[in-house]
């Protein structure tokens, strides 16, 4: 835990350092109408409930079992507006802990929370898992999105009206070399000013199983 809060330290000061020289460069905001059609253009999710839970995947409808998880999306709302977050990394110590399924629920839990835009992007590129636990098969991989191969319109996936996720179709070797590249910070730049989402998540790769996840901190704001 002390090595992810340095790191992320360390990254929030060199995103502040470099903020101005960023928005020097960036491009134009785009007009609300456009956001909003770039995101209804993005490829709708079919939702397969019994697959979803089976896959641990409860908070589809708000009611009981998807209470904790409405917690959770509120106190993160919080936090995020209360420390200026918009980049958070979810993390997990070991393999099969449950990170996907965390984020797939609050992705669900994110969906029913009017006035806001999320996405979820899958970063674990060892063991991708994510389009496993939503029941898809995407044809491409967020590597390919990075390195500019494929567009985001043409990869991403929405859910409902307020959710896009960005997955994986199969693993990807040396996943540390790209989440440290510029490539790969130019690439999530361009996502963020193209769809203007108030949150991004992150999965990211278990902590006690390779260093892409110390590589991909600089991105993030928390974890």
């Amino acid at each position: 835990m002390e090595r992810i809060q340095e790191a992320l330290a360390k990254a929030r000061a060199e995103r502040q350092r470099g903020s101005a020289s960023r928005t020097d460069h960036a491009a134009p905001a785009a007009s609300d109408g456009r956001v909003d059609a770039d995101w209804q253009a993005l490829t709708p999710i079919t939702r397969d409930v019994e697959l979803l839970k089976r896959n641990r995947v409860i908070a589809v409808e708000s009611g009981h079992d998807a209470a904790p998880y409405d917690l959770l999306r509120t106190k993160i709302m919080y936090q995020a507006q209360t420390n200026g977050w918009r980049r958070i990394a979810i993390v997990s110590p070991d393999p099969a802990a449950g990170k996907s399924t965390t984020l797939a629920n609050l992705a669900f839990s994110f969906e029913r929370q009017r006035d806001m835009r999320v996405m979820c992007i899958d970063l674990d590129l060892r063991r991708p898992n994510m389009h496993k636990v939503l029941g898809q098969k995407p044809e491409h991989s967020m590597p390919d999105v990075l390195e500019g191969r494929v567009s985001f319109a043409d990869h991403g996936m929405r859910l409902g009206e307020r959710v896009a996720f960005g997955l994986n179709a199969r693993p990807t070797a040396r996943p540390s070399e790209l989440l440290l590249s510029r490539e790969a910070r130019e690439g999530l730049d361009r996502i963020e000013r193209a769809y203007t989402p108030d949150l991004v998540f992150f999965d990211i790769s278990p902590l006690n199983v390779s260093d892409d996840n110390i590589a991909f901190l600089q991105n993030v704001d928390c974890a």
